[in-house]
């Protein structure tokens, strides 16, 4: 249908590319299902429900990924950071809300627009051709009957229903004077992986720490049944002492130069996860330990005493599309572009991290109605990188949802602290910070038509 654009999905991310393209003044009809039909995770019919937690996590722009998303959005005139100052409780540095406000404040503001029109009522299947301008919005617990549809459209092994997340550290934050890059039997490249050797009492200690380890307690609806082939590395240690040491761990094929001569009794093996070598996973490492069990535990392990993680393990229930492989740069579909996603079903995680893709999705989609060409962000702000992640940045084979992280974005060579020497730590991030900002600006500046004035 021609001339309005619709918004499948009344959560943060659909919210947000609603209000984004009838700010630019094309109309949009936003559907919503809930309470027609209810998920298993929401307890209202509110827009913008915040399901778990009221945060939306660090609100330091200057040395936080997080943060700086935050700042971008505020300037490009987001509803839902309009909506989160407003209702903000105290939370330190971070960002939280009175959720009830919160979500009251972006329906409110929504409904008052005259360009968006509220549709409650399950959209059961891809919408039909003539709707040749929509974007797919529906988060985590998408319907069965959409989701079945976008399944049949990409492909169903394009197209997942949980995760199996293995941890993914900083490459700049390994030690390499107790690790090392090498293959298995030096096939491939030769170099292709980074290794960190254990001895037999340190593998014992891992173990220990891994069994005693704090786990995550999944509510009903996030339950999902473990597959042989991806176990969590607590339930693989559950089945015996030496069960890691044959699985991930196994240290077969893998010389350590710092120790020649000696094998080693256990191999941790981290693969590279972005095409800008930043990131790298552990690889089998899927986990429902908590968070900081994770960061505790995995700091044990020699070379990552001082690891920084982009993101920590889990397993849960959560739809998300291949997106490297599915989506062009601009969130649309490949193999029918006339659909656009935005949010979590993307591939992405966090309620701001969400909101931002849908900020994009609106934008795109608003840009192409209004016959402009519709321009990428720079990859070097926290929207382009979480952009350019999701859309081919990341390792299709082995893509999981990912929060932004500074991780993602462009190294700057270079760059020194007051000292002369190479910045790290909070002085990069600085640095990252601030070539964002000057970027972000010039490309709020070119595409000013669409900008928040």
């Amino acid at each position: 249908m021609s001339g309005a654009i619709l918004v499948i999905g009344g959560g943060l991310a659909g919210s947000e590319a609603a209000w984004q393209a009838a700010r630019a003044g094309v109309p949009v009809i936003l559907h919503e299902m809930r309470p027609i039909r209810p998920t298993a995770a929401h307890q209202t019919a509110g827009l913008a429900e915040l399901v778990c937690s009221n945060s939306f996590r660090s609100d330091d722009a200057e040395h936080n990924a997080v943060g700086l998303l935050h700042e971008e959005m505020r300037r490009l005139g987001s509803l839902i950071m309009t909506a989160a100052d407003a209702h903000r409780v105290p939370a330190g540095g971070a960002l939280a809300v009175d959720r009830d406000g919160f979500s009251a404040a972006v329906e409110a503001t929504l409904l008052s627009h005259p360009l968006v029109t509220l549709v409650r009522e399950e959209v059961a299947g891809l919408p039909p051709p003539d709707w040749d301008s929509v974007i797919v919005a529906t988060g985590p617990l998408t319907s069965p009957a959409l989701a079945d549809a976008v399944g049949a459209l990409t492909g169903a092994e394009s197209l997942a229903f949980f995760d199996a997340i293995a941890p993914i550290v900083v490459k700049d934050s390994i030690d390499f004077a107790k690790a090392w890059f090498q293959s298995r039997y030096d096939k491939g490249g030769g170099t292709d992986y980074i290794n960190l050797a254990l001895d037999r009492v340190q593998y014992d200690s891992f173990v220990d720490a891994v069994l005693a380890g704090e786990r995550h307690k999944p509510k009903d609806w996030e339950t999902t049944p473990y597959f042989e082939g991806c176990l969590p590395i607590e339930a693989m240690a559950e089945r015996g002492r030496r069960t890691l040491q044959f699985g991930p761990m196994k240290p077969v094929g893998l010389t350590n130069p710092h120790t020649p001569g000696m094998r080693p009794n256990a191999v941790v093996q981290l693969r590279q996860d972005n095409a800008l070598g930043t990131l790298y996973n552990m690889v089998g490492f899927q986990t429902t330990l908590k968070h900081g069990e994770q960061t505790r535990i995995f700091r044990t392990l020699p070379g990552l005493e001082n690891a920084e993680f982009a993101r920590l393990g889990g397993m849960h229930r959560n739809t998300f599309l291949n997106s490297p492989r599915l989506l062009d740069g601009s969130l649309r579909l490949k193999a029918r572009p006339g659909l656009r996603f935005a949010g979590q079903i993307t591939g992405c995680e966090g309620y701001v991290e969400s909101a931002g893709i849908g900020l994009l999705a609106g934008r795109f989609a608003a840009a192409e109605r209004l016959g402009r060409q519709a321009t990428l962000p720079p990859i070097t702000t926290a929207l382009g990188a979480l952009l350019g992640h999701i859309t081919g940045g990341a390792r299709a084979e082995t893509f999981q949802p990912m929060n932004v992280t500074f991780g993602l974005f462009p190294d700057l060579p270079g760059v020194v602290d007051e000292r002369g020497r190479p910045a790290r730590g909070r002085d990069r991030k600085r640095f990252y910070a601030v070539r964002a900002r000057a970027d972000l600006a010039a490309w709020i500046a070119a595409e000013a038509p669409l900008a928040a004035q």
